[in-house]
């Protein structure tokens, strides 16, 4: 805390000696870490002595202690207006914005101070951090790099340089942020940075340096115990790992962090009358995200007659056609950018929903936290994360007899609410494919073209065993990957060489828009699925193109995706029993043209017909679901397993 010694020979008056008393007193509570108290006792001593600077800005640190971020904005305020070149002010003023996601008005406040003012690392990082977070990745980089060099041993800086790194397509340059950071210690970040750093090599298809850290997070998972409260990478653990327990100790671990945030009450209005049920959608991706296009149809079909539908919506408005439309179909649109997370559950408390789903789970930017208040009795998790939360404060995770079998129960914190088919939905506004030639795309007119137009960090060593077997065995085909980025390309490259595989039977496709994207994956004969983490839009697109996928299903949420969307077009054929069932599949349907060209006209036709692009039967269904879900909670039962009323076996 701030401290001050007093250079004045006045005698004080009695309020004045009491609130000097008071505010040392609260300093000291601070410097205890006892913050409820030491909010209590600077108040008092600012009733009675309201112009005390340094008991106004150790009040300040205190509100940011306790989560009264708009309380901190308005003491800071005055006194950045009496000493507007403090440095200690704008950094208080500044984490009080960031937290609140205010973070232009975060950097416009560090920008304020004059340039030979700015002489902590402190600053300089927190301006860093304001700017990573707008996708301002290149200043971000320069500032902690400022920080960097007033101190250069700040793991934190190293880390977060590597976050903008990575954000840029500099992945190497972020594997070497990341090493430096864990070598410098970052104690209670470790698990994230440890789970960042393996993510990023998997990106990079550098595997000799990847396999040693996703070990390493096994370790480290391992040593948790449930009363562990960590931040972590949660994406790396569902995607790069088959172990569904494993997922889930992390899953706990991170939202152990809010466990205390069901205490601090939040106001709920008293039932309301009205016959239609209020569903609220959480979310940062209310723009042109994948998950939006999966959704888009979903708001439109909603039928506002049985619910009256709310967005809250904490990402960015990029303008887009995408935003537009969801804007239009969606009753209450609500941007709550600027609000705590607890203003935002207040708002979600205000509104008095009914049934709350988050849309996020664990992916970049989300605001979990805010289902951590209890805003709604009823609170959902879907679409957005292929995995459990783990938190004790969701109701209901939705998925369906394939990604989700009753049987895996165990694997989540939530219980499962099964969709009759599949948990995805689908637009079928999206771009139809138009006529391509392979010419066009780079590839051989005569070749059987195997597709897996999955991003690197799915490719693993044994993923590329079994593609080049794939190669050796059928020679007459091409092997078509995205070149997602340039840092990967080489490495991959590499890697085929290792294995005897020609540089020629690997094709690459540069990074398109949707339309352009759908129209070229028409001109590939199979789609070669991925494994722990299988294609999840990748394989809706590649079935809307025509395109028969090929999968197999593992123990995880995202190694089940595939098999349920065929499950969905009724391509259950091609699902396989483990890895042999996939090769033999591949091989078969690869050695029997008749019947590749049999299932790209079922694929034609299942536009029209199949259940997984039949938006407006898909959200009738999910519909039901829902109100099943809420009618528990209105019969005074506790949430339990919702099973899919016609069930699917995998």
């Amino acid at each position: 805390m701030v401290q001050s010694r007093s250079t004045s020979k006045r005698k004080p008056s009695p309020a004045q000696g009491n609130s000097s008393s008071l505010i040392s007193r609260g300093i000291d509570l601070g410097e205890a870490k006892r913050w409820d108290e030491c909010v209590k006792t600077l108040e008092a001593g600012l009733k009675l002595e309201p112009e005390h600077l340094i008991g106004q800005v150790n009040l300040a640190r205190a509100y940011l202690h306790v989560s009264r971020l708009d309380d901190a904005l308005k003491v800071i305020a005055a006194v950045r207006q009496r000493q507007p070149d403090l440095e200690l002010g704008a950094l208080i003023q500044a984490e009080a914005c960031n937290r609140l996601q205010r973070f232009a008005e975060a950097e416009a406040c560090l920008q304020s101070q004059p340039l030979a003012a700015r002489t902590t690392k402190a600053l300089w990082f927190s301006l860093g951090f304001a700017q990573q977070m707008q996708g301002k990745h290149a200043e971000a980089i320069a500032s902690f790099m400022k920080a960097l060099h007033i101190k250069m041993d700040d793991a934190q800086s190293h880390y977060c340089m590597g976050l903008s790194f990575f954000e840029m397509n500099l992945k190497d340059e972020a594997c070497e942020c990341f090493r430096t950071a864990l070598l410098m210690g970052l104690d209670a970040q470790t698990i994230r940075a440890v789970g960042a750093l393996a993510f990023a090599e998997r990106e990079t298809c550098q595997w000799e340096q990847s396999e040693p850290h996703l070990q390493q997070l096994r370790d480290l998972v391992a040593a948790l115990t449930p009363d562990s409260a960590v931040d972590a990478t949660l994406f790396t653990h569902a995607t790069l790992m088959d172990d569904a327990m494993h997922q889930l100790m992390v899953a706990r671990a991170m939202t152990n962090r809010w466990r205390d945030y069901s205490q601090r009450a939040i106001s709920r209005a008293p039932n309301r009358s009205g016959d239609r049920l209020r569903v609220g959608y959480l979310s940062g991706d209310f723009h042109a995200h994948a998950t939006c296009v999966l959704m888009a149809e979903v708001f439109e079909h909603h039928d506002r007659a049985r619910f009256e539908v709310f967005a809250y919506s904490h990402g960015p408005d990029e303008r887009s056609a995408m935003r537009a439309r969801v804007e239009g179909a969606i009753e209450h649109f609500v941007d709550v950018r600027t609000l705590s997370s607890r203003d935002i559950a207040q708002r979600i408390a205000d509104d008095q929903i009914d049934v709350l789903i988050d849309l996020k789970g664990h992916t970049s930017g989300n605001r979990l936290e805010v289902l951590a208040y209890r805003p709604a009795p009823v609170q959902v998790t879907f679409l957005g994360f292929p995995g459990t939360t783990g938190a004790s404060f969701i109701d209901y995770i939705i998925g369906d007899a394939v990604v989700t079998p009753l049987t895996h129960a165990g694997h989540y914190s939530e219980r499962i609410a099964q969709m009759p088919v599949c948990y995805q939905p689908n637009d079928r506004q999206r771009p139809l494919p138009r006529l391509m030639r392979r010419v066009d795309a780079g590839l051989p007119e005569g070749a059987l073209v195997l597709c897996g137009f999955n991003q690197p960090y799915k490719i693993s060593p044994e993923v590329m065993d079994v593609w080049c077997e794939l190669l050796n065995d059928l020679p007459e085909s091409v092997l078509w990957l995205l070149d997602w980025h340039s840092q990967a390309r080489p490495n991959l490259e590499r890697e085929f060489e290792k294995r005897g595989i020609a540089l020629s039977r690997v094709c690459w496709a540069p990074r398109q828009d949707l339309a352009d994207h759908i129209s070229r994956f028409s001109l590939a004969d199979i789609f070669i699925d991925t494994w722990p983490c299988n294609a999840h839009t990748t394989a809706s697109d590649a079935l809307w193109a025509g395109v028969p996928v090929v999968t197999f299903p593992g123990e995880t949420f995202a190694s089940r995706v595939a098999s349920s969307l065929l499950h969905a077009v009724g391509l259950d054929e091609l699902i396989g029993e483990g890895i042999v069932g996939y090769k033999d599949t591949i091989k078969r349907l690869a050695r029997d043209p008749a019947r590749r060209a049999v299932l790209r006209d079922a694929l034609v036709r299942a536009r029209e017909t199949a259940p997984l692009f039949d938006s407006e039967r898909f959200t009738r269904d999910y519909e039901a679901l829902l109100l099943r879900a809420y009618e528990r909670h209105e019969q005074g039962l506790p949430a339990a397993p919702l099973e899919a009323l016609t069930a699917a076996a995998v």
